[in-house]
């Protein structure tokens, strides 16, 4: 049956960013579908999300690293933690992120290597971490998640836009490599959602007001929004879907 193929029953993923927003939307819905969930975040294991996983009836294992500083062995580490603790890896969703908004003519070296450090660096890092143990077991699904401005310019964030536009150029060129050893590497592609990273857009009236024009949809996306579609990466429903770049965006990119 074609829902059967929708199942994570028996699997386990890890999630970034799951402490809130995007991630524990997504952390939730897999483990909706059945499958175990490791939860990273940055300053604190997210206890609420693996809270609402263990009410699922799935594992949970909640994990801190700040990915603003981790080295490539402390992201090798934490998949070792995940496979000691849950038993294996067969999913990573890596969704966190950070944005820093000031005029391109004014944009600091600081700024430009933070958000480098998070949005690229440590999602290349972490896939090449976990693709290890899923290469070696056959089997494995990597999530990278993008954006908008992995497609587009933006205003006021080069660095934003220029790390989102690597992780579409990385999730292709990783699954050109990984695809015929198993592992798919896809990438979700959000639109524009009430989340903390959006905030200050949306409290702008005439900016949120122009970005509601363009979306088709008529609304801001909702992190739920993002659940069929990540679980339809990690499953086996998307067994012969690699390097693709999946929107999610109420129409944006159609206008």
């Amino acid at each position: 049956m074609i829902l059967d193929s929708f199942s994570l029953e028996g699997r386990v993923a890890l999630v970034t960013g799951a402490t809130r927003g995007l991630g524990r939307a997504m952390a939730v819905a897999l483990a909706e579908a059945g499958g175990d969930v490791a939860l990273l975040g940055s300053s604190a294991p997210p206890e609420e999300t693996a809270a609402q996983v263990r009410g699922l009836g799935r594992r949970a294992l909640p994990l801190a690293v700040d990915l603003l500083h981790a080295t490539p062995d402390d992201l090798a580490g934490l998949v070792n933690d995940v496979v000691t603790g849950l038993g294996r890896l067969d999913i990573l969703v890596n969704n966190a992120g950070i944005i820093r908004r000031t005029p391109a003519i004014d944009f600091s070296e600081r700024d430009w290597d933070d958000v480098v450090q998070v949005n690229q660096k440590s999602v290349f890092f972490l896939a090449q971490a976990a693709a290890r143990p899923m290469v070696a077991q056959g089997s494995g699904r990597i999530i990278n998640v993008a954006s908008l401005l992995s497609h587009q310019g933006g205003i006021l964030v080069p660095s934003y836009t220029a790390s989102k536009s690597a992780v579409a150029g990385l999730t292709r060129a990783m699954a050109n490599e990984w695809a015929p050893l198993g592992v798919n590497v896809n990438a979700l592609v959000p639109g524009y959602f009430a989340t903390d990273n959006t905030a200050q857009l949306r409290a702008d009236e005439d900016r949120s007001r122009s970005i509601l024009e363009r979306i088709p949809a008529g609304r801001w996306g909702r992190p739920e929004d993002l659940a069929g579609a990540v679980v339809f990466l990690a499953s086996d429903a998307a067994a012969y879907v690699h390097g693709t770049l999946l929107a999610v965006d109420g129409g944006w990119l159609a206008r």
